[in-house]
């Protein structure tokens, strides 16, 4: 007779990051949560689940089978961020979905199975974090203007050029146009699918490019040129919102910083796919008191 103890599972490496298909969380934890606890779900996580994967070796007995899956959560993650991210109205779940698709992008690099895929995978991850903590800084200093929808931005380019043009590049990065920093971590990333033989997971990436040029280009399009109720940001029009980006960056990258500073330092060994034994990834009984 089986046992009707609950079986409780402890986060995966796919919760944290927001993988496909454990990705439901993302959308509501980002609009719901504080701006900073934002920022930090969106960077930590994934900095420190890809940087113990790429240590665990996929040439082993099972490095086949782990290609195969990583190149599916990599497609699927693409493709549902991309689509996904076109039927949002507010401002934090588009940014949301972008992270799921980027997600994939970066797993790309880990599907290679060769150096220059974990090259392109750390570059990808140093150019998501710096992507995500401006835009983030960005909408952490608009918080107090209550902007919430996308529609609100409209009048961000009349009273914060500025603001406007820093967040209009950031998502142009985000979708990969030239010669921004986001086109050139896509590049990277591609071109060591290509020299691997993966050739379907560039064209699919490419694709899935196009379509989140109008699904996070929307953000910059109605900043620059949407209609917005000025009155979101004339009330604190007196404070230098620049000046505000820059301390909502200090402050940001400082409780970052310190978060991973005082994590434990448990090195795995860069051995085989069984090592992941040692990571505590498996299934773990609890029973009830």
């Amino acid at each position: 007779m089986p046992s009707l103890k609950p079986r409780i599972k402890p986060p995966s490496p796919s919760d944290s990051i927001s993988l496909l298909t454990l990705y439901m969380w993302a959308p509501d934890i980002y609009e719901g949560s504080p701006t900073p606890v934002t920022a930090f779900l969106s960077i930590a996580p994934k900095i420190s689940i890809f940087a113990n994967i790429s240590r665990v070796s996929i040439y082993g007995s099972y490095g086949a089978t782990l290609q195969q899956i990583f190149c599916f959560c990599s497609i699927a993650s693409m493709i549902l961020g991309a689509l996904a991210a076109m039927a949002q109205t507010k401002v934090k779940r588009p940014l949301a979905h972008s992270s799921i698709g980027h997600v994939g992008y970066i797993r790309t690099g880990l599907s290679c199975g060769t150096i220059e895929g974990i090259q392109s995978l750390l570059i990808g991850i140093f150019i998501y974090a710096l992507m995500t903590i401006d835009a983030f800084a960005i909408v952490l200093a608009l918080r107090q203007t209550r902007v919430k929808y996308i529609a609100d931005l409209g009048a961000l380019a009349k009273t914060n050029p500025i603001s406007a043009i820093t967040f209009s590049i950031t998502m142009f990065s985000y979708v990969g146009i030239p010669p921004l920093a986001g086109f050139c971590s896509k590049f990277y990333l591609f071109f060591a699918a290509l020299g691997c033989g993966a050739y379907f997971l560039a064209p699919v990436g490419v694709v899935t490019s196009v379509i989140g040029c109008w699904a996070a280009g929307r953000l910059p399009r109605v900043s620059q040129f949407g209609v917005g109720d000025r009155r979101l940001f004339s009330v604190h029009r007196t404070r230098s919102l620049p000046n505000q980006l820059r301390h909502r960056w200090e402050c940001m990258l400082r409780k970052i910083g310190s978060s991973l500073k005082h994590q434990p330092s448990t090195q795995y060994p860069c051995t085989s796919p069984q090592s992941l034994h040692e990571m505590n990834l498996g299934l773990v009984n609890l029973s009830w008191p």
